[in-house]
């Protein structure tokens, strides 16, 4: 029995190709226990292989090898693969020597520019070994269609713990450690779902109408200039045509540094990492020589997921933030993200809860339009770039034993989306991951360096602000 795909799940696999894999990753890094023998990355790779059951999103695969005209294509559909080869989705590397950050990060550029097997359930799982410092890593990457950052982030949990004495926690594919499969529901039953989430959608079109037609008459008229509004993004060095090979870089600070920041300048900490994301990408661009004249604009992704929700669908939303690039003075710039964050954030919030999932689909459905007809990396961008904050655990975590030392993002690009920049709250940490195309942006790693750096600039200058009370 097949399971049918939500729109915006099915949405990632039509706009999947060669050079655009919708695949979403998460690089974890771990210190060896104290009392760590040398078989313990083997033991540990022992213990991974032992589940002989698999549980959803894990045992799932796409209906047909790849999508195929008709049926399959407009309706594409989950099974469940009952012979899974584990040896070929649980893999074991090493780094060479010295096994440093740019080794691994090298490594996981590789590893991330590689497309999933569609023939087969749509995931990956690397243990790497030979980092420095008595330290491993695992990289983990899922087909967007399977899962969202937030539900991501709750299926890596279901390996960690909290307790650094547990070292028997089942891996998130083992049968009973997943959510529960719908797979086996019959096709009469996934039509009948959907007329009926149809029927209650209905309700909200007069609201989705006004919602939606107020944003396309934003973005038409330009009557609100410091909102982010779809398809007002400029032209950049970000969004034409993109090739297959990704760059990765990694930066983390300590979320109290942004915290304080957020509370001195009366914002948020989204509107400090939209900040110091804005004055990181204005000097590369500058340096380069190609600065647009007009401000980048970014999607947000929302998550929307209930929080009994254990799901590892997709469950998010957007909104375009502004990022006022042409803005030089970084204290101004924050001021200008703040209000146009705000205003997105207000225009969200007054859609009814049970509309969103409809106002995403209609909302997203030009730039997956964009995507489809071969225009995306050709026309003006619905915006510039992607930038997400995915909420972690704020507790320290262990991985059978191994302290989990940072975690980060690794994300999809698409046509016209050359750069993704996202993070991961982890137990007071900050962890940012810079995912770009390695044809398209030169030296990735220094927007990593001048993002540092934009961090401490407006510590500096919101440090001399007199204090308001």
């Amino acid at each position: 029995m097949a399971r049918q795909m939500n729109p915006l799940d099915a949405s990632w696999l039509f706009v999947d190709s060669a050079r655009t894999p919708m695949q979403v990753g998460v690089l974890a890094i771990f210190s060896l226990p104290d009392d760590a023998g040398s078989d313990f990355i083997k033991n540990l790779f022992a213990h991974l292989r032992k589940p002989s059951g698999f549980a959803a999103p894990f045992n799932l695969k796409l209906r047909g090898s790849r999508l195929l005209p008709g049926a399959h294509r407009l309706i594409p559909a989950w099974i469940e693969e009952t012979r899974i080869d584990l040896d070929y989705h649980l893999r074991h590397s090493a780094l060479p020597q010295p096994g440093g950050e740019r080794e691994l990060g090298v490594l996981i550029s590789r590893l991330h520019s590689y497309p999933l097997d569609f023939s087969k359930p749509l995931w990956e799982c690397h243990i790497i070994e030979g980092l420095e410092n008595d330290r491993f890593a695992l990289y983990m990457k899922m087909h967007h269609s399977l899962v969202d950052g937030v539900g991501g982030m709750r299926m890596l949990s279901r390996l960690l713990s909290a307790d650094p004495n547990v070292v028997d926690l089942p891996p998130p594919w083992a049968s009973g450690s997943g959510e529960k499969s719908h797979a086996s529901k019959s096709a009469g039953a996934n039509w009948q779902q959907l007329i009926e989430q149809a029927r209650r959608q209905a309700q909200f079109v007069p609201s989705l109408a006004k919602a939606i037609g107020e944003t396309w008459k934003e973005s038409l008229q330009h009557r609100h200039p410091e909102l982010g509004s779809p398809f007002r993004a400029p032209l950049s060095l970000l969004n034409g045509k993109i090739g297959a090979q990704r760059r990765f870089a990694t930066q983390h600070y300590d979320l109290a540094r942004i915290r304080a920041l957020a509370k001195r300048a009366k914002g948020t900490v989204n509107d400090v990492f939209l900040c110091l994301c804005a004055g990181a990408l204005r000097r590369y661009l500058e340096e380069l020589g190609v600065l647009p004249d007009e401000p980048l604009t970014a999607g947000l992704p929302v998550s929307v997921r209930a929080n009994d929700d254990v799901g590892s669908g997709n469950a998010i939303s957007f909104i375009i933030a502004n990022l006022h690039t042409h803005i030089a003075d970084p204290l101004e710039r924050l001021a200008a993200i703040r209000k146009s964050t705000q205003l997105a954030k207000q225009r969200f919030q007054n859609l009814p809860r049970e509309a969103i999932n409809s106002y995403t689909s209609l909302f997203m459905a030009p730039f997956m339009l964009q995507l489809l007809s071969g225009l995306g990396g050709i026309t003006r961008p619905m915006f510039n770039l992607t930038i997400s904050n995915v909420p972690g655990p704020d507790s320290i975590r262990y991985f059978n034993g191994a302290k989990m030392e940072q975690m980060y993002p690794v994300s999809l690009l698409a046509h016209g989306q050359a750069l993704n920049i996202t993070v991961f709250s982890y137990a007071g940490q900050f962890n940012v991951g810079y995912t770009g195309c390695r044809d398209t942006l030169p030296h990735v790693q220094r927007l990593s360096v001048y993002t540092g750096e934009a961090l401490e600039e407006l510590e500096t200058l919101l440090s001399i602000m007199p204090s308001t009370r």
